[in-house]
């Protein structure tokens, strides 16, 4: 059964003191926030506070701040109602219900099939949590391999069969992932090789045990061939991803894109030179930073025997976005684009907001 942490939403200011909390509302509060909003189905939590705060990833700091004085948490369900009261000192939400409670930040691990609302859209980021996709320079040799398929064919699809060494142990019917060594992800400040790309090829079970295993493929996404390698297919489990800064600073730069177009924009996958050496952990929250160009002002003379004056300039970076990292490895992590104003690019920077 999978499961998830689920964590209800935000507040503009709860109690600290009065000074902090007209900072909190005049920084953080949409200048154009709904009095009411409706909950529904597909909404995510980092949705619904976007419509009320102005940068909605910040909520769980205020959550911190006043930990002390969360009670009696609700989880956030579609057909709630989640009313801004702007009637006190300072601007509360709440939800809305037979009998109205204030509502606070929690935590609770609830079963995706209650339909409670997540944090960000789970079924985007699946793929990237239940496979690898990242391996070392040798992550893949001792892997179990295919060796052949039935009636010597060279490549197969969904229902063929292979034989595939090295997973004389595995259980009868257990799955396995599929996957071809891909590019090399190459960091562009140090040139280093940071991993490679794992291509996930497709899905297959063990429908006779032994050395060699025979296996059905039970979906292709490309094709599959003898030397492509299995890894055991293991359970889906959404972790806790509550957004924050990211507690060291970080500056990094986005390798690769998922789709494969060397550009993307929200709701998708992105890779960044960073990972857990580097400080990052699940649910940090980073910047999308384009870098300004560099270009010539030239300046015509106005004397003929004289030339043109030429300076240059470096135009000013410009932030254009968010991302929010869900999945993290030694050296590298990735992100979901969470907003973007402009295409994202690969080489593009993140650096903490």
């Amino acid at each position: 059964m999978r499961k998830s942490i689920i964590f209800a939403i935000f507040v503009a200011a709860l109690t600290a003191t009065p000074l902090m909390a007209k900072q909190q509302t005049r920084t953080v509060l949409q200048d154009n926030a709904p009095t009411r909003y409706v909950v529904v189905k597909g909404d995510t939590l980092w949705s619904i506070a976007a419509k009320f705060l102005k940068d909605p990833w910040r909520w769980p700091e205020m959550w911190k701040m006043n930990r002390e004085q969360i009670k009696n948490p609700h989880l956030i369900y579609p057909g709630d109602v989640i009313v801004l009261d702007r009637s006190g000192p300072t601007p509360e939400l709440k939800i809305e219900m037979t009998r109205t409670v204030k509502l606070s930040p929690r935590i609770r691990s609830e079963d995706i099939g209650k339909e409670a609302i997540p944090s960000i859209p789970p079924k985007v980021i699946e793929p990237f949590l239940t496979r690898p996709l990242v391996i070392e320079a040798d992550g893949l040799d001792n892997a179990p391999r295919i060796i052949a398929a039935q009636a010597d064919r060279v490549y197969l699809g969904s229902n063929d069969v292979a034989y595939v060494s090295g997973i004389k142990d595995a259980k009868l019917d257990s799955r396995w992932h599929i996957y071809h060594p891909g590019k090399p992800l190459i960091d562009p400040e140090s040139g280093k090789t940071l991993g490679y790309e794992a291509v996930y090829l497709g899905d297959g079970r063990v429908t006779r045990v032994g050395d060699p295993a025979t296996i059905q493929i039970t979906g292709a996404r490309q094709e599959i061939g003898k030397g492509d390698r299995l890894v055991a297919a293991g359970p889906i489990t959404f972790k806790s991803y509550v957004p924050h800064a990211p507690t060291m600073p970080i500056r990094g730069r986005i390798i690769a894109a998922s789709s494969d177009m060397g550009e993307t924009g929200p709701q998708n996958v992105i890779t960044i030179n960073k990972g857990r050496r580097d400080g990052l952990e699940l649910g940090d929250v980073l910047a999308l930073l384009r870098l300004g160009r560099t270009v010539e002002d030239r300046t015509p003379s106005r004397k003929w025997f004289r030339t043109d004056k030429v300076e240059t300039t470096k135009l000013p970076d410009e932030r254009y976005g968010l991302v929010f990292v869900f999945r993290t490895f030694d050296r590298v992590s990735f992100a979901l684009v969470m907003s973007a104003s402009r295409p994202v690019l690969v080489d593009d920077v993140v650096t903490t907001p």
